[in-house]
C-alpha cells in the first residue's frame, strides 16, 4: 500500500474541487525551491532512452503528459514535470479570465473510477498566465497549451479568441491546441464545423512565425464518417497533430451515484471508446495523434500507443493514483516494450494496425 493510498480516502473527504486546488497548491510549494523539486524528481522522476519519444518537433521524455484540465493556469508546471511526467499540457487558457460555471462542477464517481466535470472554462485568462510563465519559465519537459474562447463569444469573435491567446503564449509553447469539442460550455454555433476550423486554422497559421506545432482537440461522440471528415480538415489545412478525445458525454454503464450530473465524463468508462477513435484515425492518417481517455496504467498507455498514439494524457488516472503514477507507468512501459520486443515506444506506435 502506498502513502498516497492511505492518504486518498482523506483527500476524497474533501470536495473534488477543493481537493485538487490544495493539491495544486502543494505542488507549487514543492516546485518554489531547488532542493524540494530535486527531491520530487528523485523520488519519482524515471528515465530510460526507450521511452523518449521525438513527436512535434520536440523530444519528449516519455510519452506520458498530464492532460489539460489539470493545471490550467501554468501553477505547477515544474512540480509535474518533476513527478516524472514526459510533458504538461496547461488551459484550456481563455483570453480573459471567466468564473465558468457555478460549483459544485466536478464530481468524483469512485465506483467507476470517473469523473465527471461542467467547469466551462475557469481560468485567470492569458495575461495572467503568461506573467506566470515569464516569472516562472517553462518546464524541462515540453509544455502545450491548449486554448478556448470566451463562454460568451459569437462565432465570429471566437476566431478573435483563439488568434489572441495563441500570439500571447505561443512563444511559451511546445505546441498548442484548439480545444473546439469541450461539452461544458455553452453551445451556440458548431464549433467542429468545417468552415469554422477553417477559419481558425487559417487565422492561426497566418500567426504563427514561431512555426509552433498546432493541433485540435476532438470529441469522443461523433459518428466514424464524421470524424473523417474533420480529418480531411486536418490534412487539408496542415494541423500537426489531434488530441483524441476530449471528454464524453456518455453515461452508459455507470453505478456511481454522480453518473446524472451533467458535464464531460473522464476516466475509465471513456477507455474503449476513446482508444477507438485513436485507431480510427491512425489507420487513415499519418499526423501524429495524443490519446487521451481512461489512461490510468501502463497497460492501458500501451493500448493506445499500439492503437496509433504517439504520445499519450491522463487527468483523472492522476487524480486516482496520486504522485507515483508517472514513474509506475513509466517503469511498466519498458516492460511491456521488452516483452514485445520493441526497442523503444516509437517502435510500438500503431502495431496493432499493422
Amino acid at each position: 500500500m502506498t502513502l498516497y493510498s492511505r492518504l486518498r480516502p482523506l483527500a476524497f473527504a474533501l470536495p473534488p474541487e477543493t481537493a485538487h486546488d490544495a493539491g495544486k497548491a502543494a505542488l507549487r510549494a514543492a516546485q518554489s525551491t531547488w532542493p524540494t523539486r530535486w527531491a520530487l524528481e528523485s523520488a519519482y522522476r524515471y528515465e530510460h532512452p526507450a521511452l523518449e519519444v521525438d513527436c512535434l518537433g520536440s523530444t519528449f521524455p516519455n510519452p506520458v503528459g498530464v492532460a489539460a484540465g489539470f493545471d490550467k493556469n501554468a501553477e505547477c508546471t515544474h512540480a509535474l514535470a518533476a513527478l516524472g511526467f514526459g510533458f504538461v499540457e496547461i488551459g484550456t487558457v481563455t483570453p480573459y479570465a471567466q468564473t465558468g460555471n457555478e460549483r459544485p462542477r466536478l464530481f468524483r464517481l469512485q465506483e467507476d473510477e470517473a469523473m465527471v466535470n461542467r467547469m466551462g472554462f475557469n481560468g485567470d485568462g492569458m495575461d495572467r498566465v503568461r506573467k506566470r510563465l515569464e516569472a516562472d519559465g517553462t518546464p524541462r519537459t515540453p509544455l502545450g497549451v491548449n486554448i478556448g474562447k470566451m463562454n460568451t463569444s459569437s462565432e465570429r469573435e471566437a476566431i478573435e479568441d483563439y488568434r489572441r491567446v495563441f500570439t500571447r503564449l505561443a512563444p511559451f509553447a511546445d505546441y498548442v491546441v484548439v480545444n473546439v469539442s469541450c461539452p461544458n460550455t455553452p453551445d451556440e454555433f458548431d464549433e467542429s464545423s468545417p468552415e469554422h476550423l477553417e477559419a481558425i486554422f487559417e487565422t492561426l497559421h497566418a500567426e504563427n512565425d514561431g512555426d509552433v506545432p498546432l493541433l485540435v482537440k476532438i470529441g469522443p461522440d461523433s459518428p466514424e464518417e464524421s470524424v473523417l471528415e474533420l480529418l480531411e480538415i486536418v490534412e487539408d489545412q496542415g494541423v500537426d497533430g489531434i488530441v483524441a478525445t476530449n471528454t464524453t458525454t456518455a453515461r452508459e454503464g455507470l453505478r456511481s451515484p454522480a453518473r446524472e450530473e451533467w458535464g464531460g465524463l473522464s476516466g475509465a468508462p471513456l477507455r474503449d471508446r476513446s482508444t477507438d477513435v485513436v485507431r480510427l484515425l491512425a489507420s487513415n492518417t499519418d499526423v501524429p495523434i495524443i490519446g487521451v481517455g481512461g489512461v490510468d496504467s501502463a497497460e492501458r498507455a500501451y493500448e493506445k500507443i499500439r492503437a496509433g498514439a504517439s504520445l499519450v494524457q491522463l487527468y483523472t488516472g492522476f487524480v486516482y493514483n496520486g504522485p507515483s503514477t508517472a514513474r509506475e507507468m513509466n517503469r511498466g512501459l519498458l516492460e511491456l516494450l521488452r516483452e514485445d520486443g520493441f526497442s523503444s515506444i516509437e517502435d510500438a506506435v500503431g502495431a496493432d494496425l499493422e
